[in-house]
């Protein structure tokens, strides 16, 4: 299958006329090089897409780029063996509407060796609701498995559980035999949240603390938020459980204490899912298709957008107004 001349991308510029996105005809040579060229199917819209999008984070690195930092589709061309025409493969992260053009194209030039060949268990549109913000989930997941985490620690609490990585980890952490309560700030999304996983749904103020320690109430969790939520989830977490931090749309500040860390023993690991090394990437997807594959992938995928579309829907997600995931039908 050949490349048009030109297809449509959502690029984004930051010169002397300032910082712009929006839909232009672009060709394959004005996308950063690389050894896999796919016909787009799918993209995702994350939190940092938003700030890229609109300017609002200092996202990419140079421009003019292409947004999007999640992509899926066929292989249409391939200098690297192990990729041949008409294979389904996708990419998150890995340096996509940062150092890289993205996946809001019509096609997609990319890095073989971070380009990951479908599981048998998803569908190019399934891997794409899961994306940038499902991988995260698990990875944290992974971290917490490694360090021992267990269901007898108690249950595990999801702070920002309406948005994709809160909503994508109640489900895959229920999958994976844990009981799992939310925290929303988002009271009249509760049936939502109890029909992905949520055993049971919490107020964001309701665990709030200004104490370095509470009573134990979680067994670990993933904390999307950051500063007060994250401390009060590391003061109520039982004893070697394991904290996740894999957000900040609160705030990227932490002030709490050692006390949780030098008594109970309990840990606060980091997920940084867009440079996750490949070998764990590769098992991540695997599990993703198989044992940890979403229940509820089509009630959590609660929006589907166009490239045209685009611009509308990253205003609210940096509001908090989003839920669940928004799926870019390319």
């Amino acid at each position: 299958m050949s490349v048009p001349a030109s297809f449509n991308a959502f690029r984004i510029h930051n010169d002397d006329a300032g910082y712009r996105a929006g839909v232009e005809a672009v060709g394959i040579d004005d996308l950063a090089p690389g050894e896999v060229v796919i016909k787009t199917a799918y993209s995702s819209v994350n939190f940092k897409d938003a700030l890229a999008g609109t300017g609002e984070g200092k996202i990419l690195r140079k421009f003019p780029l292409v947004g999007g930092i999640d992509v899926a589709g066929h292989v249409v061309a391939s200098s690297d063996g192990k990729f041949k025409e008409g294979d389904a493969v996708l990419v998150t992260g890995c340096g996509l509407s940062e150092t890289r053009d993205g996946g809001y194209s019509q096609y997609a030039r990319l890095q073989a060796q971070w380009v990951v060949p479908l599981p048998s268990g998803l569908s190019l549109r399934e891997s794409m609701v899961l994306g940038t913000a499902g991988f995260t989930a698990a990875l944290a997941l992974h971290r917490m498995l490694d360090n021992r985490q267990t269901p007898e620690h108690g249950p595990l609490a999801v702070s920002g559980a309406t948005g994709g990585v809160g909503s994508l980890a109640l489900d895959i952490f229920s999958r994976a035999g844990f009981e799992v309560h939310a925290i929303s700030g988002k009271p009249e999304q509760t049936d939502y949240l109890k029909s992905i996983g949520a055993h049971q749904v919490f107020g964001r103020d309701a665990l709030q603390t200004q104490r370095p320690m509470e009573s134990a109430r979680f067994g670990g969790g993933l904390d999307n938020v950051g500063g007060p939520m994250l401390a009060s989830l590391l003061a109520q977490t039982a004893p070697y459980g394991n904290v996740a931090t894999a957000g900040l749309a609160a705030t990227h500040a932490l002030e709490t204490t050692v006390m949780p860390f030098i008594i109970r023993g309990v840990s606060l690991l980091g997920i940084a899912s867009a440079g996750t090394a490949r070998a764990i990437r590769d098992e991540i997807w695997q599990r993703l298709g198989s044992q940890w594959k979403p229940a509820h992938l089509d009630r959590i995928c609660t929006r589907e957008v166009g490239l045209a579309q685009l611009a509308q829907v990253f205003p609210a997600m940096l509001a908090g107004g989003s839920l669940g995931r928004t799926l870019v039908v390319i």
